[in-house]
């Protein structure tokens, strides 16, 4: 996993509550069992319509989104069932964050895991987003803040640990990996 500290990025706003997981990335596009692609198949059935064709009024197709790398949604971001491929399909895509008033916990865990920061600010500080569209937001995962347009700083909660994973560029298994010779040491002492 990459080091995650400072995003600093245009975003696009996509003002839509309860988007579930399955909306993020439908059931269909489950059977990938590899990270690699599933960025093509994000929000499909917003971003096209039965033909395959991108639809024009959707936000992701629109050439003011290209190369945003923070979302801006409604509330209650990745609710539903707990599919990993939801953050895998955001990530491939090009998004590193995203910015709501309320994440749901399975997909904020999972999102954690995959090297997506999930940022939950008040409802103020969110309106504002909503509100400028394509403007340049900065997430500090050290720091824990959000610098908005207009410079106000906001602060988010953070897992420690995974913040700590985050700035590190280690998943869990790299992680516990890294502390071999301790696991060994401790092993050791028990068996004594």
């Amino acid at each position: 996993m990459e080091r995650m500290d400072i995003i600093t990025s245009k975003t696009v706003v996509l003002p839509v509550e309860n988007v579930d997981t399955d909306q993020i990335i439908p059931a269909r596009f489950l059977k990938a069992t590899s990270k690699v692609g599933l960025g093509s198949k994000l929000f499909a059935d917003w971003r096209f319509d039965a033909e395959g064709k991108p639809k024009t009024d959707f936000i992701l197709n629109r050439p003011e989104a290209a190369g945003a790398s923070i979302l801006v949604a409604g509330d209650n971001f990745g609710c539903g069932s707990s599919r990993e491929h939801a953050p895998w399909a955001l990530v491939d895509y090009g998004f590193r964050a995203v910015i709501s008033t309320s994440i749901a916990d399975i997909f904020r865990n999972n999102s954690l895991k995959n090297g997506f920061i999930p940022v939950m600010v008040d409802a103020a500080s969110h309106a504002k987003l909503l509100a400028a569209p394509g403007a340049t937001v900065t997430i500090s995962v050290k720091d824990r803040t959000v610098t908005l347009p207009d410079g106000a700083k906001v602060t988010f909660p953070i897992d420690p640990f995974a913040r700590y994973c985050l700035l590190q560029g280690v998943d869990e298994l790299e992680f516990l990996l890294s502390q071999e010779k301790e696991i060994a040491a401790f092993e050791a002492r028990l068996s004594q």
